[in-house]
């Protein structure tokens, strides 16, 4: 009996999503770094024993100006949690809605065609969560899936869109939303003198961003012109033991800031090997990456990500520049970078770029993009 010979079947390529457009919003109410730190100054001064460590710790985080979900005098009022909370729901759904109709507009997509919408914040909270709210405002299906995550805090825009990207590549057919809205300065804790709340009370804005995604057999029904990279890999990196370094402590007022001294140290301490052997792990290394898409959590922060991964300051320029134009917008913060770079049209066919974040766990998250 002649034997069979072995034939090689050529294996398909793995599903990707793909990034097809951003939208990103933010409350009219912009407000000079100036004028919020005099406000923080008349605040605190009857009870900080230095009310000008206000104004060196704000200088400090070379945030020049913010926007905020109301006017500033109408903060005063928000003299509960749950009244600052139901401003987060109210702001919070707005905002989302204008995000997303911004980014499927861009796509040539209605509200109907979308599959799958993820909702990040850390900044609120409401049941029924925000985005089963807008499914009715948007005239979504009535079987679009729902996904809201809470408490990822900076990290969970990489995160929601890490996410997103796994889910197209089980439906490569679908189309799905990432929606992420940070309203910060409705969590400001007024009693709080701590140094991490003052700073927190000189870094946060406000903000939303939508972003589209679709899977490899979407079609063209997008409109080509519209797409962005596709998601090749995605990587998560938990730090056992941790917990400590970032998070909200949730007290009678609301979210009390937890913000240590050390995150720039965790971020040099692993940083470099996390990413190191992801692109390893893709048969890259970082001499690969065209475009970096990185979190500004804050001046030293971004100097340890500088740091760890030798990057030369025109790598983070981006980040540079949305910390001193809006400030930290916390998950949204990133996805905001990403638009940027998406807007600059400097990416190229076969460019790399990575977008990355840290956040509370503590953990970070890595998403490699291919233009």
């Amino acid at each position: 009996m002649p034997s069979l010979a072995a034939v090689e079947v050529p294996l398909a390529a793995p599903p990707l999503a793909r990034v097809l457009t951003l939208g990103c919003v933010q409350p009219p109410n912009r407000v000079e770094q100036e004028e919020l730190t005099a406000a923080f100054r008349q605040l605190w001064a009857a009870r900080h024993f230095n009310a000008d460590r206000v104004e060196q710790l704000h200088q400090a985080v070379q945030v020049g100006a913010r926007h905020l979900a109301l006017p500033l005098a109408e903060y005063p009022k928000l003299d509960s949690f749950a009244k600052a909370n139901d401003a987060f729901i109210e702001h919070a759904t707005r905002l989302g809605e204008q995000a997303i109709r911004l980014a499927l507009d861009r796509a040539g997509l209605s509200p109907k065609r979308v599959d799958h919408l993820f909702f990040v914040t850390v900044t609120g909270i409401a049941t029924p969560s925000i985005e089963a709210r807008l499914i009715n405002r948007l005239g979504m299906r009535a079987d679009t899936k729902r996904t809201p995550l809470f408490g990822l805090g900076c990290v969970a825009g990489a995160a929601a869109l890490s996410r997103a990207a796994d889910y197209l590549r089980a439906y490569p057919g679908e189309v799905a939303v990432l929606l992420s809205v940070e309203l910060c300065s409705l969590t400001l804790q007024r009693e709080d003198v701590s140094v991490a709340n003052l700073i927190a009370s000189g870094l946060f804005g406000d903000g939303a961003v939508a972003v589209v995604l679709g899977g490899t057999e979407l079609g063209s029904e997008s409109g080509g012109s519209a797409q962005g990279p596709r998601v090749l890999a995605t990587r998560s990196v938990f730090y056992p033991d941790t917990e400590w370094a970032m998070g909200w402590d949730v007290v009678d007022t609301g979210f009390k800031v937890v913000l240590s001294a050390k995150v720039p140290d965790l971020a040099r301490e692993h940083l470099r090997g996390d990413v190191d052997g992801f692109l390893e792990s893709q048969g890259l290394t970082r001499r690969d990456i065209a475009h970096w898409v990185c979190h500004p959590g804050g001046p030293k922060v971004l100097e340890a990500v500088e740091q760890a991964l030798e990057l030369p300051r025109r790598a983070t320029e981006r980040s540079w520049s949305s910390l001193r134009r809006v400030g930290n917008l916390s998950s949204a913060s990133v996805l905001f970078i990403f638009q940027d770079l998406l807007a600059s049209g400097e990416a190229r066919p076969g460019d790399r770029g990575l977008l990355l974040s840290m956040g509370p766990g503590f953990c970070s998250e890595l998403v490699l993009l291919e233009w």
